[in-house]
């Protein structure tokens, strides 16, 4: 999830993706005019691609793969899409799940999709909140939470998307010893989203020794927000999360 350089406005979200529900929604859905082979796959490639939320009940998200996949990997706010594709053409058996509220992100995304022939992504391109509400129990295996917006204004931390709700969400949705990934440059945010996660009775952090969350994982890709964090010399901050095994 990359930050968002212009101020935000607020947005809702519509009938269609969330089955009426009606969740206020922080940042801009729109940056620079497309070009034009960007604006063919948001419009050619994007339907195919895209889900809404079920009305009622829970979302069947392996249902969402035409082929039956091994496991379902989740992306809350991709930016524009570089970990998202890389993990997809490197486990190709797995089923990888985006959220995304900016179009020319997910317009980058699907020109990735075109470009490597990707056919194990599927894209919500609304609020991520709304999909882990909406997620099976024991569903997922894997979620990622890659540099959101820090929102490091005071009045603004309640914008933040690594919240109470949310972990509460992940920790219902993820299978047994299932992990979260989350990154992050802003040292601020980095405290409160280990304060909250190891608060939470259903994680377990996965940190052994300084080298586990100051150096990025060999099977983790860099998205292209870390790489200017870094060349800005701002130190990323990578934390692994194991869901705890459920009591039988």
């Amino acid at each position: 999830m990359t930050r968002r350089t212009a101020a935000p406005h607020f947005l809702r979200m519509s009938d269609e993706s969330d089955g009426g529900a009606r969740i206020l929604l922080y940042g801009r859905r729109r940056g620079r005019a497309l070009r034009a082979a960007q604006r063919k796959a948001v419009a050619e490639l994007l339907p195919q691609l895209r889900f809404a939320l079920p009305a009622t009940g829970v979302l069947d998200s392996r249902a969402l793969f035409a082929a039956p996949v091994e496991a379902v990997w989740i992306e809350f706010g991709f930016g524009g899409g570089e970990h998202l594709a890389a993990q997809a053409a490197a486990h190709p058996a797995i089923g990888m799940i985006g959220a995304e509220v900016f179009e020319n992100g997910i317009a980058k995304l699907l020109r990735e999709v075109e470009r490597a022939g990707l056919r194990n992504i599927r894209i919500f391109p609304d609020d991520a909140r709304a999909l882990a509400a909406a997620l099976a129990p024991a569903s997922i295996a894997r979620a990622f939470i890659l540099f959101p917006d820090p929102w490091p204004k005071e009045r603004h931390k309640k914008r933040r998307i690594v919240s109470p709700e949310l972990l509460d969400d992940l920790a219902r949705a993820l299978e047994d010893g299932g992990e979260v990934r989350l990154a992050t440059d802003d040292m601020d945010y980095a405290r409160m989203m280990l304060e909250r996660v190891i608060a939470h009775r259903a994680f377990r952090w996965l940190a052994e020794g300084a080298r586990d969350w100051r150096e990025r994982p060999a099977d983790w890709p860099p998205t292209r927000y870390e790489q200017k964090a870094v060349r800005a010399d701002r130190k990323p901050i990578y934390l692994r999360f194991a869901r705890r095994a459920r009591a039988a």
